[in-house]
């Protein structure tokens, strides 16, 4: 049998006996971190979807509306895309 001190191997009398370390890790590419990332990618696609389609509906219901009432507003029609992404870009 062989035992390492100090960076030195000595050998011992009697049987010899294998010891072998194993470092096992876990891989983080499993099942379920796929279909978790797979459901992130969805609920992310979906929320840009719901965040764009509310702002269409504020574009047409301000469409919609005569242009006095968006006078009253203080918009002109050509700047309610402007208005409705304001927070968005700066136009």
């Amino acid at each position: 049998m062989l035992i390492a001190k100090g960076g030195t191997k000595e050998a011992t009398e009697g049987s010899e006996m294998a010891t072998q370390a194993v470092n096992v890790s876990i891989a983080k590419n499993g099942l379920r971190d796929r279909v978790g990332s797979i459901l992130a990618g969805l609920s992310a696609g979906l929320n840009d979807y719901m965040t764009r389609r509310s702002r269409i509906d504020q574009v047409q219901k301000l469409d919609a509306k005569s242009d006095a009432e968006l006078a009253a507003l203080g918009l002109k029609r050509e700047e309610i895309p402007r208005y409705v992404f304001r927070d968005m870009f700066y136009l």
